[in-house]
């Protein structure tokens, strides 16, 4: 088709070639046949095109109005022939059906031009593109109108067919602009690589043939049409096979590039040399271009009142990134500093006092690691709008990095500060629902107070040090900032640093606590719990390093030597005491371990190590270790159906009881201690009577914690309490000890019952 294409070419521009010299005497055939031959090869090739499965979408589109556009020229140059060979009519004349054709040949230009996507990112790209392309028209629409179509018509004495002729030829001119700045602008994101050359060829050098019709007035026998369509006819087709020729993967993203920034200067400076050539000729034709100019220069004013405007958001948006945090929107370190240093002036604010509290959320990092960075975003957006809402409008609340927030509390009393410290951790307390996870929001504040002329970074240390503080006590919770803090916190910290140690030397050991049956005083179960034999500290409490293994990671693998050395002693009790040994091992378990991904395998293994039934293992989880769970539930479910019992702790002093009841896969309630030792005699009954009979409602073994006196086992024991812990039965014991009582049949116990 493309040898076709371009033999038609050759015998239009051979037969027209001799036109140039006299009349075609037989001739026109040859000038004739050929163009609506290579209007036919090229809708062929391009309806080919647009079926082809491999191209995108935007591709196909185009090339499919592209085929449409040149069946129009097809009917139009076709109609021509017929009415020139067989109607008697010169080659430009044009019947009413061309008119149409070429007409709707210009619209589906134009339309298939148009859906190509330039990818503008913002509206001012999108005006100024549009400004831009409107000051190149209007310039060249003036030279087109002066040099081309004006003169045409004035030579044909105003007559109705030289008009029609020089506005379809104008438009052209505008068409073909418009699509090669278009094609230019956005072709190369959907067009193979020699696309666009191609047709840049055909829509420059058609119009610019059609337009030397004005040198042929003196020969009516031609037509430039004869010589332009076949020409535009063979650059699309050839451009046409070179896509069909490459490889299917047109890229589909790629920037648009833009006009060039000279072009719409020298469109207005070439129509004022237009109109000062017009002036000095005295043509006619200057007013129309005087106003032509007038109207570019408003477009290019208005154009850069639109750059102005986009370059002034655009600085704005710089200055407020560079003092403000991209997340959040809250004011950075860098804004931070420069207002705590302006607020503690002494010069402008002399005595003026001044707090700082440092947030730090608890647990953070896990949120990131296990459910993803987009979870952890969510979450820290949130907790930056609850803690602009917990303080005043004047208060400026930052984001220092990661999970570390700041507020400048100004112009208020110690004791008020730490008010509004509080009131923030409250703001923090209901849970959070990000990226449709519920998470329960924890935080440690530090509050360091101040006067203004002290040095602001000691300020923010010592609310550093504070927040540390609140850390190590275990989190979720306000510190002030008190003298001789820092050296606490420091030896804090050395903890941490040796408990790493401590795990691998073994210097961790195990005590029981003995969970005990109301009614027959035997030994139902015990409780593994966790001490540390510090070689210069000596006993180490719970409280002190299990946070401290919390923030480090710690907890993993101690909570695993604590499931392992559990698990093998109380096969050893089974082993030597048989049914008189407990008949449960409770163990704790924190929500770190629950969310690392291999504890679900660890559990089942160190039950078949030991020989241990899974429904003589029970994992004891808090309250708020559940509702921070998340997707970590699952692996609760999977502990379950494989036999291994759930027990929440502490149950009653959280938020989300009955929430928690309904969601987690849950065995057992063990009442927190709060309850069981209550001093307020009318309503002491009320919580533990309540928790019963919900348990009975739903199925669930109850265990009252805390039982310290007589009194209290007794009042359980008649509430219909079955078990129960608490110094009242025995502190927790060494495996020596549970030894002694197991073989003495639990005497020690029963002289404890009530």
């Amino acid at each position: 088709m493309v040898a076709l294409s371009l033999l038609c070419l050759l015998i239009v521009a051979v037969a027209f070639g001799i036109g140039l010299r006299g009349p075609m005497d037989g001739l026109e055939p040859a000038l004739w046949l050929p163009v609506p031959l290579a209007s036919l090869l090229t809708t062929v090739t391009l309806i080919r095109l647009s079926r082809r499965g491999g191209l995108p979408a935007e591709s196909r589109r185009f090339w499919r109005h592209l085929s449409i556009s040149c069946g129009c020229v097809l009917a139009g140059t076709s109609v021509n022939a017929y009415d020139t060979l067989a109607g008697g009519h010169p080659p430009t004349y044009l019947s009413t059906i061309p008119q149409i054709a070429y007409g709707g040949s210009v619209v589906m230009n134009l339309w298939a031009m148009s859906r190509l996507p330039l990818r503008l990112v913002s509206r001012g790209e999108v005006v100024r593109a549009g400004l831009d392309g409107a000051v190149v028209l209007l310039a060249a629409g003036a030279f087109s109108w002066h040099y081309v179509t004006l003169p045409v018509v004035q030579a044909s004495s105003f007559d109705t067919a030289a008009i029609i002729t020089g506005m379809i030829t104008f438009t052209m001119n505008m068409v073909t602009l418009f699509a090669v700045g278009k094609v230019a602008l956005a072709g190369r994101a959907h067009l193979a690589p020699r696309v666009l050359p191609l047709l840049t060829t055909g829509l420059i050098g058609g119009p610019a043939i059609a337009a030397c019709q004005r040198f042929l007035l003196d020969k009516p026998w031609l037509s430039t049409a004869q010589l332009s369509v076949p020409f535009v006819m063979t650059c699309t087709l050839i451009a046409g096979y070179s896509q069909l020729n490459a490889d299917d993967t047109v890229p589909r993203r790629q920037l648009s590039r833009r006009l060039p920034v000279w072009l719409p200067y020298l469109a207005i400076g070439g129509v004022d040399a237009l109109l000062l050539s017009c002036l000095r000729d005295h043509d006619p034709d200057a007013m129309p271009i005087a106003v032509t100019a007038v109207l570019l220069s408003g477009l290019v004013v208005l154009r850069q009142q639109t750059v102005f405007r986009e370059n002034d958001r655009l600085v704005a948006r710089l200055d407020h990134g560079a003092t403000h945090d991209i997340l959040t929107g809250l004011p950075n370190r860098a804004l931070f500093t420069d207002r705590l240093a302006g607020t503690m002036d002494a010069e402008e604010n002399p005595g003026r006092r001044v707090s700082v509290a440092l947030i730090d959320l608890d647990d953070f990092k896990t949120v990131n690691d296990t459910l993803g960075h987009g979870v952890g975003d969510a979450l820290l957006i949130a907790v930056a709008g609850r803690l602009t809402t917990a303080v005043r409008a004047e208060d400026t609340v930052a984001r220092l990095g990661g999970d570390e927030f700041v507020v400048i509390l100004d112009d208020l009393e110690p004791r008020t500060a730490e008010q509004i410290a509080h009131r923030m951790i409250g703001a923090l307390a209901e849970p959070v629902v990000a990226d449709g996870h519920e998470l329960l929001v924890r935080a440690s504040i530090g509050i360091a107070d101040g006067r203004a002329g002290e040095d602001p970074a000691d300020l923010l240390r010592r609310a550093d040090i504070a927040m540390y503080a609140a850390k190590h006590d275990g989190g979720s919770g306000v510190e002030r900032y008190t003298p001789g803090m820092a050296g606490t916190v420091a030896d804090t910290a050395a903890l941490g640093a040796q408990l790493r140690h401590a795990i691998t030397d073994r210097q961790m050991f195990l005590v029981y606590q003995p969970i005990v049956a109301l009614d027959t005083g035997r030994l139902r179960g015990v409780e593994a719990l966790v001490r540390w034999a510090h070689p210069t500290m000596g006993v180490v409490p719970p409280h002190q390093f299990v946070p401290v293994a919390e923030r480090t990671g710690l907890i993993v693998p101690l909570g695993d030597w604590v499931l392992r050395e559990a698990c093998e002693q109380f096969a050893v009790w089974h082993a030597a005491h048989g049914p008189s040994s407990p008949g449960v091992l409770n163990v704790n378990v924190s929500s770190r371990q629950l969310r690392d991904a291999g504890f679900v395998d660890r559990v089942l293994a160190v039950l078949a190590e030991t020989g241990i039934p899974p429904y003589q293992l029970t994992l004891e989880i808090t309250e708020s270790t559940a509702v921070s769970l998340g997707e970590a539930v699952a692996g609760l479910d999977a502990l379950r159906r494989h036999g291994v019992r759930i027990s929440l702790d502490d149950f009653g002093t959280g938020q989300s009881t009955l929430t928690l009841l309904h969601e987690l896969p849950v065995d057992q309630l063990k009442l927190d201690r709060s309850f069981t030792q209550g001093t307020d005699t009318s309503r002491r009954d009320t919580m533990p009577a309540a928790v019963i009979a919900l348990a009975k409602a739903v199925g669930l073994d109850l265990v009252a914690e805390g039982v310290e006196t007589a009194e209290q086992a007794e009042r359980l024991a008649h509430l219909g309490y079955r078990h129960a812990q608490g110094y009242h039965f025995a502190r927790p014991l060494p495996a020596a000890e549970i030894d002694t009582l197991l073989a003495s049949g639990h005497a020690e116990l029963l002289s404890h019952l009530p």
